[in-house]
């Protein structure tokens, strides 16, 4: 079989390379390049990723172990050397970019989302990577330590994240959202907890057709100016209409909102969810609010099983080639399950994949192997060694 044929290589097969290879000419990234071009410094911090690489030493100590395995994908005498030099000044935006490229791709097949409307749903947030003050002096958030944000608008549809941005700690949710331009089309429904209340911004939100559901601030100062629709006593206990009243936030939010009082059984809570949709009933709005647990998952997630919470370089550039390749690397096996309806959990793929990433077998089908297959055999109890010996 060919070499051609390895799991590796049908992993990277999937990158869109020639839009990678515009952009590198475009930008020159391969200037004075003689053997580590942009490519291949892509296919190395995606190994590192998939194989749960820790250090610039054990990538070295693998890729030379592997050698065999690699060499047809044009990587020569890799070293760590090499790597951190690259990483810390080939411009991350070319991965940034690629990063792009490939979601575009990967939301084509992405399955559509668990309501039953056809709106787009987005979730906003963002999560906090700590980092240690003495090696990463540039990301400052607190006296004694350092920290980068991660602020993602992560689509429902295939939980994939639709966009990025990294800042360092300090920034604000809701300050980086207004100056960033959301992929948000008209009807998307935006789903974010209360750090996102602006009125001023969500105001803008509502001029351009974009729903949102939020938790109603315990500030909120408003005049409720009717019902929206009667309540079912038990989860839904209000649905209202109210006018902000506040001496600002009337002249920044100037139209009616929605307020949805809803008792949680399950912790015994009682929220009140604030909206400008006056389509989707209360129980609705309720439910699309849960789904904002999806993003805490994802960034849980791509935290245990990926590689961006402990970095191959100091520099911020060698931190954010990281963390787009181990995006890039998320999109990859994300592609791959919409395309072959995979049933088992991406958690579980991606240790096929490392245990497998050299062998010269079909990823359809490593793909079609149950768990249960990967369990190693019951060692016998000592009664029944006795009895053999």
């Amino acid at each position: 079989m060919a070499y051609s044929s390895t799991v590796f290589r049908q992993l990277v097969n999937m990158i869109p390379s020639r839009q990678f290879h515009e952009e590198v000419e475009r930008s020159g990234a391969n200037r004075y390049t003689k053997h580590f071009t942009a490519w291949n410094q892509l296919l190395v911090n995606i190994y590192a990723q998939a194989s749960g690489k820790k250090s610039l030493r054990d990538i070295e100590t693998g890729l030379r172990v592997q050698s065999w395995a690699w060499y047809h994908l044009g990587l020569k005498n890799i070293s760590r050397s090499q790597l951190s030099y690259v990483n810390a000044r080939r411009d991350y935006r070319l991965f940034q970019g690629l990063y792009y490229h490939l979601f575009s791709q990967c939301a084509a097949l992405a399955p559509r989302h668990r309501f039953k409307f056809s709106n787009p749903l987005k979730v906003l947030d963002s999560t906090l990577v700590p980092l240690c003050l003495g090696l990463f002096p540039w990301a400052k958030y607190r006296k004694c330590k350092g920290a980068l944000k991660i602020h993602t608008l992560l689509d429902l549809r295939g939980t994939i994240p639709s966009f990025i941005v990294v800042t360092d700690g300090r920034q604000h949710d809701v300050k980086v959202a207004k100056q960033s331009k959301l992929p948000l089309s008209p009807d998307s429904i935006l789903v974010m907890d209360k750090a996102y209340i602006d009125y001023q911004w969500l105001y803008e939100q509502h001029s351009e057709g974009v729903f949102f559901v939020t938790r109603a601030s315990e500030s909120c100062n408003c005049e409720i100016i009717g019902q929206h629709g009667p309540g079912d006593g038990k989860a839904i206990l209000h649905d209202q209409l109210i006018l902000l009243r506040g001496s600002k936030s009337y002249r920044r939010y100037p139209d009616r909102l929605r307020l949805v009082t809803y008792y949680d059984e399950s912790t015994e809570q009682t929220l009140i969810f604030m909206t400008n949709n006056f389509q989707l009933s209360a129980k609705t709005i309720a439910q699309i609010y849960k789904a904002r647990w999806d993003i805490e998952l994802f960034f849980k997630w791509i935290k245990q099983n990926l590689k961006i919470k402990t970095f191959l370089g100091t520099s911020p550039n060698a931190v954010m080639i990281q963390i787009w390749t181990a995006l890039i690397y998320y999109l990859l096996l994300a592609f791959i399950k919409f395309q072959t309806q995979y049933k088992f959990t991406l958690l579980h793929f991606t240790r096929v994949i490392e245990e497998a990433l050299f062998q010269r077998t079909d990823i359809i089908a490593l793909l079609r192997l149950s768990p249960n297959r990967f369990k190693l055999p019951h060692e016998p109890d000592e009664q029944r060694v006795l009895l053999e010996i």
